[in-house]
């Protein structure tokens, strides 16, 4: 008789409650039911399965998704690397390429919600190339230098109508389409982007700003508001017409916009001096 048969024939003669629990050979054991003994006063039983909470895991479906992220930034980090004017087209390929994978990659999912959010956000990131633009030809406070690939006016990388998809994706859906969480997310993925923007050759502060750690200052409040702006725009119009989202998304880069004007003015104009 080898040794576990001996312990197995030695537990069929304990009571139910001096038994010894074996581990569960799931990852994540199932939530305890609240009608079992001890759940009265509060504390759990030795025998209580583990709570769900304690045994997080990405669900298989949302696996892919992880997935693109990753090969985005090991991808990237390689194209980056490249010369122009191969750089520039290498850039909009895997752009393009990210669309495309994460359209398909949430409806994969199963999750409707972030099939729409990736929707939306691809709207939003096509008229982002309108504040861009204002900042770069009327304001004077940013630069795109030209890395080849097609350009808007001369002056924009085409490739910027789908750089915003990324960020604000991977910030509204971490913070669960929570607009103050959306913004703070938001803002710390931006200025991680603030800051290797310039060195990456992707765009860069211009014109006299103030600027810390090579970032222009007035741009980091504005997006935060983005994120938080692209948050509550997506949840209000998710379920309504095409026409309406839009609209909403053209809203947001407006109101993207006007941020970003009033931030420059605020940080960088106003002299705040009151004369008599």
């Amino acid at each position: 008789m080898t040794l576990d048969s001996r312990l197995r024939s030695i537990e069929s003669f304990l009571p139910l409650r001096t038994r010894p629990v074996r581990a569960s050979r799931s990852p994540c054991p199932s939530r305890p039911d609240p009608k079992s003994p001890g759940r009265a006063s509060g504390r759990s039983p030795p025998w209580a399965p583990v709570p769900d909470r304690y045994c997080p895991s990405v669900p298989r479906r949302l696996r892919p998704l992880v997935g693109l992220h990753v090969v985005l930034l090991a991808v990237g980090g390689v194209v980056l690397l490249l010369e122009p004017p191969t750089k520039g087209w290498a850039v909009l390929a895997l752009l393009v390429s990210y669309a495309a994978g994460l359209m398909w990659t949430a409806r994969h999912s199963g999750r409707r919600d972030l099939v729409e959010l990736a929707g939306f956000l691809l709207l939003v990131s096509v008229f982002q190339v309108l504040p861009d633009w204002v900042l770069a030809e009327v304001i004077g406070t940013l630069r795109f230098p030209d890395t080849g690939g097609p350009r808007v006016d001369d002056t924009i990388s085409l490739s910027m109508a789908l750089m915003w998809v990324p960020p604000l994706f991977m910030a509204l859906a971490l913070a669960g389409l929570r607009p103050a969480r959306s913004g703070l997310f938001a803002g710390v993925i931006f200025l991680g982007a603030e800051i290797l923007a310039p060195v990456l050759e992707l765009w860069e502060p211009v014109g006299d700003t103030t600027r810390v750690l090579g970032v222009a200052v007035y741009v980091l409040p504005p997006e935060v508001a983005l994120g938080w702006a692209a948050a509550v725009a997506f949840t209000a119009t998710r379920r309504r017409s095409w026409g309406l989202q839009v609209a909403a998304a053209l809203a947001v880069s407006t109101f993207y916009l006007g941020a970003l004007v009033l931030s420059y003015f605020v940080v960088d104009v106003a002299a705040w001096r009151v004369t008599w």
